[in-house]
């Protein structure tokens, strides 16, 4: 079976190749946001320009002809209005001219699935961390297998906060990864620190580190700074859902998971608990059509599709709603 999938979220037009769980190709072409931030009527024009290209790129990379194709996967949501649409009209575009079935998918499940998968996790605790979201989940089976949430951000993502910050001392480019850069060598100053349980939230940290900026605080500081407590916060929920759980596995994955130091301090955090601890390359973390091929062959198999004229979006699609193969 082979399957092609588009990732179109936010910035970036994915499109990926799998083949019975083996990936083909992963194309992508990414809307560049400098220091201002994504546009989204901008980033959707910079996705509907470069996504026949892209789409042809895949299918050429991984050798496959349209007869190969037998299903198409796309990116239903959470994400951005006008960016997902381009993704959802190419799908139908591709599905109704070949001629084959479409199946919708959750972007955060994709990107849960195929590092489960790569690192051959059977049902660990899932550290999902993105630019939109942040939540603890680990799958359940009851009433309908799905990922359950055991925690999640009160308010914004930890991606939200740092892209946020980082536009705001004004960083090229304004990604959680420039504030990782930057960080390197700085010294510890104290910040608000949330946690409820296995909840927390974001948005007191980000908002004194700005104020911090602005009164003329070192950035190589507050971005230390902001990424110790954050990364703190987030490893303090999830140990506490390890230990209430008596999970064996851990994992992290979305976009945020790039971060070297966030993925070092989890590891600390499974070797405590003598739980088996997973990740994916970077090129799976970061989105990428490869996921979406990847969970919409699982459903294909599985008999799960829809009817093009069925198919739609949903900007506020939560983990917890997709029912899972």
């Amino acid at each position: 079976m082979v399957v092609l999938g588009i990732e179109s979220s936010a910035h970036t037009f994915g499109v990926g190749v799998v083949d019975n769980g083996r990936v083909l190709s992963n194309e992508k072409e990414m809307y560049k946001i400098g220091t201002t931030g994504m546009i989204p009527a901008k980033a959707a024009e910079f996705h509907v320009k470069n996504a026949p290209e892209v789409i042809a790129r895949a299918m050429e990379r991984a050798n496959v002809g349209p007869k190969d194709i037998t299903g198409v996967g796309y990116t239903r949501g959470p994400g951005i209005g006008p960016c997902l649409q381009v993704g959802e009209l190419s799908a139908k575009s591709v599905a109704d001219e070949l001629g084959v079935k479409i199946v919708p998918v959750h972007h955060g499940v994709c990107h849960i699935e195929i590092v489960r998968a790569l690192s051959g996790l059977k049902n660990p605790i899932v550290l999902y961390v993105s630019g939109g979201n942040s939540q603890i989940l680990k799958r359940m089976e009851k009433p309908k297998p799905h990922y359950h949430i055991l925690g999640e951000t009160f308010d914004i993502g930890v991606g939200n906060m740092l892209d946020s910050f980082a536009r705001e001392i004004k960083l090229d480019p304004a990604w959680g990864s420039s504030v990782e850069k930057t960080a390197l060598g700085g010294d510890f100053i104290d910040l608000p620190y949330t946690v409820k349980g296995m909840d927390f939230s974001f948005t007191g940290l980000q908002t004194r580190a700005t104020e911090l900026a602005k009164e003329g605080k070192s950035n190589r500081d507050l971005c230390y700074s902001m990424q110790e407590v954050a990364y703190a916060m987030l490893c303090e929920a999830t140990e506490r859902a390890l230990l209430l759980t008596k999970s064996t596995e851990l994992c992290v994955a979305g976009g945020v998971a790039q971060s070297t130091k966030l993925k070092n301090m989890l590891v600390e955090v499974a070797k405590e608990h003598g739980a088996k601890f997973g990740y994916a390359g970077n090129e799976y973390n970061a989105d990428n059509g490869a996921m979406i091929a990847f969970v919409a062959e699982m459903m294909l198999k599985k008999g799960v599709h829809s009817r093009i004229e069925d198919c739609d979006i949903e900007q506020k699609y939560r983990t917890d709603q997709m029912v899972l193969p």
